[in-house]
């Protein structure tokens, strides 16, 4: 049965200057960029849309046009099934087409849609679990972490928390096969670390301590030995964040002795980077040179592609490393070249990487006395923070910032922090 005919969507089309085939293109770019895959709109969906034969599209096409036209499905000229999941998003006012989203927006979107499009409500709640369940529940991970580069942990850990808690409910109330509750422990453990990956990068620590301790229980009643070694490494992490070097180092080794580590060059890669920028910080120059040198030699012998978490290893972050291990001995210029080969190398997709590492260099231009090329490297850090949400990169920034104060003398200096001063202050 044919329904009447949307002319609000149509009317949308002509104010926003859109043929059937451009709205589409639209909608797949934006679908691609918010989740990773296109959606394989095309103009016959828009016909269909706009002619009243389909009044209420795929959760994979509205979402994109919520964030096209930034109207509710309503305004769009939709009509809802009594099944039908309404997101809610805010308003935007109309105006031109958006080509480049705002920052701001897509994390709103992403917040809102992104729970739909991993199918949390998909995970049973009842009944018996199969191989085909954990599969589903093995493929979130990898999902997050395509947001987690660009986006940072503030934008995901609310919806990596909740689809853990999901897994927990079903691993609690449905039966499953001996074989299958490994896999589920497994899985529920991969998520749970990368759930705390999201609350460090956020700045909520306790709670990714908290996270990081159920990964690593999971871990252990699955078995699974690289899960252990991970969350290992992320627990080092933590420790040094809290200044606690000579923890995160003997955390560090164990992980580099396991089994594991030794047999996935991915993971010994950024193991003995990770080491590299311990030894540092504690002064030992020689370890932190030969660690820096066993990463190089284990990176030689990766193969394939890594795990999701381990997604970001890649030449740019060795370097970005070896920088930061550098800047810790006090090898200023150095640390400052290194950090510029990896801005060099990095994907574009990497975006809190790039905020971090660019004020990793100013950081090290700083130290080194560069005083004006440290204020405009700053000014670049400062401009591009506002992409991502990680309390860890905004600390960094501000931190720099605070430290720039110094030299207010220096007309360069002046003027960033005039440009960057928070408002009201």
């Amino acid at each position: 049965m044919v329904g009447r005919r949307n002319t609000k969507l149509q009317e949308l089309l002509t104010e926003f200057g859109y043929t059937h085939a451009q709205l589409a293109d639209e909608v797949n770019q934006v679908a691609e960029r918010l989740f990773g895959t296109p959606a394989q709109c095309t103009d016959r969906h828009v016909r269909r849309w706009i002619s009243g034969d389909v009044q209420w599209p795929w959760l994979r096409y509205l979402l994109p046009l919520q964030e096209i036209f930034g109207r509710s499905p309503e305004s769009m000229g939709f009509t809802p099934r009594r099944t039908s999941r309404v997101p809610v998003l805010a308003p935007r006012p109309a105006a031109a087409p958006v080509k480049e989203h705002h920052p701001v927006r897509r994390r709103e979107f992403i917040a809102v849609g992104l729970a739909t499009v991993l199918g949390l409500d998909g995970i049973p709640v009842q009944g018996r679990l199969g191989i085909t369940d954990v599969e589903r529940i093995r493929a979130i991970v990898p999902a997050l972490y395509r947001h987690d580069h660009q986006l940072g942990g503030g934008a995901l850990h609310d919806v990596a928390a909740e689809a853990l808690r999901r897994v927990q409910q079903a691993l609690n109330q449905c039966s499953y096969g001996e074989r299958v509750e490994r896999l589920l422990y497994s899985a529920m453990g991969d998520l749970a670390a990368s759930a705390g990956w999201f609350a460090y990068d956020a700045g909520r620590q306790e709670e990714a301590g908290r996270l990081y301790s159920q990964a690593l229980q999971s871990g252990m009643l699955a078995a699974d030995g690289m899960l252990q070694a991970r969350v290992w490494s992320n627990l080092a992490m933590q420790a040094r964040l809290h200044g606690r070097d000579q923890e995160a180092l003997r955390i560090g080794r164990a992980a580099v002795g396991t089994r594991q580590a030794k047999n996935d060059p991915w993971l010994m890669t950024l193991l003995h980077c990770r080491q590299a920028v311990g030894y540092a910080r504690t002064g030992e120059r020689i370890r932190a040179e030969r660690s820096l040198a066993r990463a190089e030699k284990a990176y030689d012998r990766v193969q394939g592609q890594p795990a999701a978490w381990l997604s970001f290893l890649t030449p740019a972050e060795i370097a970005g490393l070896a920088g930061a291990a550098h800047h810790a001995l006090g090898k200023y210029d150095r640390a400052e070249q290194l950090t510029a080969d990896a801005l060099a190398m990095l994907e574009p997709r990497f975006e809190r990487n790039r905020v971090y590492y660019t004020a990793q260099r100013a950081q090290a231009l700083l130290d080194g006395g560069r005083v004006e090329q440290a204020a405009a490297a700053a000014g670049t850090a400062v401009g591009l923070a506002g992409r991502v949400q990680s309390e860890r990169v905004r600390d960094k920034v501000s931190a720099l910032r605070h430290q720039m104060r110094r030299h207010a003398h220096v007309s360069t200096v002046a003027d960033f922090l005039e440009q960057t001063r928070p408002r009201g202050a």
